[in-house]
């Protein structure tokens, strides 16, 4: 574990870059670095700004790397990065189940109450449900990936840094395409949001690409895994695995189960990554998809990114035993908040944080790539995305030359994606 002054020093020296992007970096302009060193390694004061965090800790499925993500960073933007404007970040976290419209809205009510200026999508598949209640009280929706495709599917109060969901099957498909794989078999829990994003977009996108895509489902609650698995098999796929993960253990327990019932062709793991150690030398050739460099990547990675993922490991290993995509790509969305923020200093009300961050162009995200959020249809920030394989080190690369652009023909026939 890196000690808490080394992680200091450590944030101190890549605030400077963090903050104003990588520009700032590679500038001689010794003034604009020296006033960001002012007030980078620097403890927040002032009244405490509080963020609201949809927190997936209730229901059947929990992803308690959310939490550890969030705390990771905001100790980072309180301790190091001298918080958002100088003022710390009061986190409120409220637990949601993913699969009851009930349970966010009881959470955007008691955000509205205490007072929030600002609330962070912790991958919550019922999202939608708390908008109305958000738009009328002027409290912005901000985060990576909408997994609620009604949530992506308009720009209105949200903010997301990330790519919609849209680009990662997109994206995903094109890379198998280009692999020369024709066939396709992934499952998803089955829910009215995973229903849509099926039936509106999979199979027929995988018909424009001439990829056989077969879409199913199981249930959100104690799925049988060796069933899922056989279902799988039985369709003989090119590739076969899961069109998104609602945590690190379904994928490990599919990708087992996969492997006992003897299917010898690709595992598709969505953006988990412990099923590698588990599997150890039988999860070579599996792939990934991911908005952000990983960092079981960390070594293939441009140098920002390397910095980065240093810089949030120090924070994260403190933080809690949970380090897997979820903890990275919320540290990542709260540092864009900071720096987004900061940059523009923006004042910190609901309505002002979501016009300063919707206005940002050009701007170099934590772990990601420069993006620009001022799409007037959608509430994505961009539409890269990353694919990984596994190699037989078990460490991941990028498939091509980095990041993917989904066919922007085939995005704009989808609502918010472009």
């Amino acid at each position: 574990m890196r000690t808490r002054s080394g992680r200091i020093l450590a944030a101190a020296a890549a605030s400077v870059c963090l903050v104003v992007g990588l520009a700032a970096c590679s500038s001689d302009d010794d003034s604009s670095s020296s006033d960001t060193a002012a007030e980078s390694g620097t403890q927040a004061s002032g009244a405490p700004v509080k963020i609201g965090l949809f927190d997936p800790t209730a229901g059947p499925v929990t992803n308690p790397g959310v939490g550890v993500g969030a705390d990771a960073a905001v100790d980072y933007i309180n301790n190091s990065l001298g918080g958002l404007n100088g003022q710390p970040i009061d986190l409120v976290k409220c637990a949601v189940d993913g699969t009851s419209p009930e349970s966010t809205i009881g959470c955007a009510n008691q955000f509205v109450q205490g007072g929030v200026v600002a609330t962070v999508d912790g991958y919550n598949t019922t999202s939608s449900a708390a908008l109305p209640i958000l738009e009328s009280a002027g409290i912005p929706m901000i985060g990576q990936i909408p997994f609620d495709s009604v949530t992506g599917s308009r720009p209105d109060n949200r903010v997301y840094f990330a790519a919609p969901q849209a680009s990662f099957l997109i994206g995903a498909l094109q890379s198998f395409q280009s692999q020369g794989k024709k066939s396709v078999t992934l499952v998803v829990a089955d829910l009215p949001a995973t229903h849509q994003t099926i039936d509106m977009i999979l199979g027929p996108v995988g018909q424009q690409m001439g990829v056989d895509v077969k879409g199913l489902y199981y249930p959100p609650a104690n799925p049988n895994f060796t069933a899922v698995a056989t279902a799988i098999q039985n369709t003989n796929p090119d590739v076969g695995g899961l069109m998104a993960a609602p945590d690190e253990a379904t994928c490990t327990k599919l990708s087992q189960s996969l492997d006992s019932v003897g299917y010898q062709g690709t595992q598709f793991m969505a953006a988990c990554t412990d099923f590698i150690e588990v599997l150890g030398a039988k999860a070579e050739g599996a792939q990934m998809y991911s908005p952000i460099w990983m960092y079981q990547a960390k070594d293939a990675a441009p140098q920002l990114a390397q910095e980065q993922l240093e810089l949030a490991e120090g924070y994260i290993t403190d933080a809690g035993d949970t380090a897997d995509f979820y903890t990275y790509s919320t540290f990542a969305t709260f540092a864009n908040i900071a720096n987004g923020l900061n940059t523009a200093k923006s004042e910190l009300t609901g309505p002002a944080i979501l016009a300063t961050l919707k206005g940002l162009t050009d701007f170099q995200s934590f772990l990601g790539p420069v993006v620009s959020c001022n799409k007037p249809t959608s509430p994505n920030c961009t539409t890269q995305m990353l694919m990984y394989e596994v190699g037989s080190d078990q460490t991941i690369k990028p498939l091509g030359d980095g990041y993917i652009t989904p066919n922007p023909q085939i995005m704009a026939m989808i609502p918010g994606a472009t």
